[in-house]
């Protein structure tokens, strides 16, 4: 087991890892759900996720981040502060974050919360082409810190942000 002096580089997921979004997910899959229903799309029982997976083949991917980022955007500005966050400031390596949030709620919660004068970098669902557990977002964010795959951590609390990791070379630490 590598030691915290052993990294050259820390990147955290954002939600439930750092903080817990205020988001209301219901609010947003209805507006999600709206939106499709006034592009003529039938999504009977399709969950917001699915909706997001599927938004591009009917045109709706633009509207549908939109959206979410406002729903995540109006969530962050009431975020809860989780134990992890308080490891940010300790660091004497770069920080970064990456989330499967928009940047801009990512950006509203650290401020919220006193981080972002801590966090280097910020990559989020929107900021790159793929979202995790594609590793492209996790080598933007290491890649923005200046640092090298293999002496990164990340700290995540999900499958995804494992997978992340492995497929990205990246050490992978999981949040309690």
């Amino acid at each position: 087991m590598r030691s915290a002096t052993d990294y050259g580089a820390v990147v955290y997921d954002l939600d439930g890892t750092l903080v817990r979004l205020a988001v209301d997910w219901d609010a947003a899959a209805s507006d999600a759900t709206a939106a499709f229903a006034e592009a003529g799309v039938d999504v009977t029982d399709a969950d917001l996720w699915s909706l997001f997976e599927t938004a591009p083949e009917h045109g709706l991917a633009a509207e549908l981040e939109s959206i979410l980022a406002a729903h995540e955007r109006r969530g962050a500005e009431d975020a809860i502060r989780l134990p992890h966050a308080d490891r940010v400031p300790e660091w004497t390596v770069p920080v970064g974050v990456c989330s499967l949030n928009s940047e801009a709620a990512c950006r509203v919660a650290l401020d919220r919360h006193g981080l972002s004068t801590h966090v280097d970098a910020v990559v989020g669902r929107d900021t790159v082409a793929t979202h995790k557990p594609d590793p492209e977002p996790l080598l933007t964010t290491i890649d923005r810190l200046g640092a090298d795959p293999a002496s990164a951590l990340f700290v995540g609390d999900s499958e995804r942000d494992a997978v992340a990791a492995e497929r990205a070379g990246v050490a992978f630490e999981w949040v309690e």
